[in-house]
């Protein structure tokens, strides 16, 4: 029995990455996941990994910041395992460009899925959320939830070529911190953990062409610039996407039921 037993957890853009780490960590930790990612292939590969481990899972696909994509993906945890404790907003991707130089849709794109698409994940989780909590204290219950929330160190110190991203993220700071006034009296523990350098193909060297969209969006850093950040390093190394799913299963477990509106850096030491 792990320490997440009888939870269940949604965890956006888990297919792949820190995502898929998280998954797999939170249902080690006995929780029930709702995995879900854009593409429906890796997705299904996160949720065979956690059946296979003798864990419950199942999934809902499609592109986050669909208008109706938040209120299905609430709707599947709640039909699948009839009840929700942890939404960890991870989904994302980068689309870099010096400022003079990116486009609306560039903007527009990040700020979508970054900040666009938390919000309506969490704004349709509220109602269940706030009900849910209502019903448990007249009951005599304290049963704490968790919103973790998926910063960078971007959105911390700002990063050249990041505009948008930057921005975003910021702006997911500020959600957070929100949030965890707003729903604070209803018991929902409302974090973000920002990340520094983690080992993903979103950092990869963007000298191996990887991209996404069509080939529209490159993914990677150039490998001059990627060295340039490791050097920055204190602890001389990227992190593994399982070292970045520590942060969020703190965030998501009991060890924080008394941690609100915070911000942890899981970066390395880089943000000093």
């Amino acid at each position: 029995m792990g320490v997440l037993a009888g939870k269940t957890a949604v965890i956006t853009g888990s297919g792949r990455g820190i995502g898929r780490a998280a998954a797999l960590l939170l249902a080690g930790q006995g929780a029930q996941v709702v995995v879900s990612d854009l593409d429906e292939g890796p997705a299904g590969e996160t949720v065979e990994a956690i059946v296979q481990a003798g864990g419950r899972a199942v999934s809902y696909n499609g592109d986050v910041t669909a208008p109706d994509f938040a209120s299905r993906l609430i709707g599947t945890a709640l039909e699948a395992f009839g009840g929700l404790h942890i939404i960890v907003n991870n989904a994302g991707f980068t689309w870099d460009g010096m400022l003079h130089k990116m486009s609306d849709e560039q903007w527009q794109a990040i700020l979508e899925v970054h900040v666009t698409a938390p919000f309506r994940i969490l704004r349709a989780a509220g109602p269940y959320f706030r009900e849910t909590a209502k019903k448990d204290m007249a009951e005599g219950r304290r049963v704490m939830r968790k919103v973790v929330n998926v910063m960078s160190i971007a959105g911390t110190m700002g990063n050249a070529g990041q505009a948008n991203y930057s921005a975003a993220k910021a702006a997911v700071g500020g959600l957070t911190k929100t949030l965890a006034r707003e729903w604070g009296p209803f018991n929902v523990n409302c974090n973000a953990v920002a990340f520094g350098f983690v080992a993903t193909r979103l950092t990869d060297e963007k000298e191996k062409g990887e991209a996404i969209f069509d080939g529209k969006v490159a993914l990677g850093i150039p490998r001059q610039t990627r060295d340039l950040m490791l050097a920055l390093i204190p602890l001389g190394r990227a992190a593994s996407a399982e070292e970045a799913a520590g942060g969020i299963f703190f965030l998501a477990s009991p060890y924080s039921d008394y941690v609100t509106g915070h911000v942890l850096h899981v970066d390395g030491g880089i943000h000093m």
